[in-house]
């Protein structure tokens, strides 16, 4: 089973890569029966939920549908279109979301964690437990942190999502790549799946709260967004722990 530390990779500086399971089958070759591919999106937006996806393949799972790249690179309706390719090609699939009054309450890392872990006991309850997490980035926010830190910073501990057993030796091993997302099938198969779903939860919001323009932001710092927030103060549905235009006005 892989060790429980960082194994980086670099992605070539120019040029479109296109993800392969060459790294998922290099760790399925070393024992694992299960690795799941993990990408979040959302961590830097005002409003809304962080959303973390993840895909499930095992030694048996075929190359990934055809045009599956990050989904920074892809446009909405290509993103929308592999969706049900994707969740047809994986063993299984998620995605899990922690709120705004959680990354309020807990910090954005915590939500994470929250969020991944939630995504992750879904999946476990319909295949088994995953042996490995396939992160996208160089910083394991996935694994439960020694409990003492939570103390020494004052922070509430998360509570544990069913099915995933994080924790120091109790969960997944977690390898971190970098450019997981651009270079490994699981991931990028993750991160389409979040940022769909994501999207469509920030634009059903909009509806409720027009001034902001989700629909068209996603709940990120567009100019029209700042200037709302300054003019009218955040919303229930912004995290109003951030430094955020007009908070002084809902205070």
């Amino acid at each position: 089973m892989a060790p429980k530390s960082a194994a980086r990779a670099k992605a070539p500086a120019t040029g479109r890569v296109t993800p392969t399971l060459r790294t998922e089958r290099a760790l399925l070759a070393s024992g694992p029966q299960l690795v799941a591919g993990m990408d979040e999106v959302g961590r830097g937006a005002l409003a809304g939920p962080v959303s973390v996806g993840v895909v499930v393949v095992g030694a048996g799972t075929r190359t990934a549908p055809k045009g599956l790249a990050d989904s920074k690179l892809l446009s909405a309706a290509v993103r929308e279109d592999l969706v049900p390719k994707v969740r047809r090609w994986a063993l299984a699939s998620a995605v899990g979301h922690a709120s705004a009054a959680e990354i309020d309450a807990h910090g954005i890392i915590a939500a994470l964690r929250l969020a991944g872990q939630r995504a992750l006991g879904e999946v476990c309850s319909e295949v088994g437990a995953v042996d490995v997490v396939l992160l996208d980035g160089k910083h394991d926010w996935l694994s439960e942190p020694v409990p003492d830190l939570f103390a020494a910073g004052g922070l509430d501990a998360v509570p544990e999502a069913p099915g995933a057993h994080p924790g120091p030796g109790g969960g997944p091993d977690v390898v971190t790549m970098v450019k997981a997302d651009l270079r490994c099938s699981s991931v990028a198969g993750a991160s389409v799946l979040a940022k769909v779903e994501r999207d469509a939860i920030l634009t059903r919001l909009a509806d409720d709260h027009p001034r902001y323009g989700w629909e068209s932001n996603k709940g990120y710092s567009a100019p029209a967004h700042l200037e709302a927030l300054a003019n009218h103060g955040p919303s229930v549905l912004h995290r109003r722990s951030w430094n955020l235009p007009g908070a002084m006005m809902a205070g």
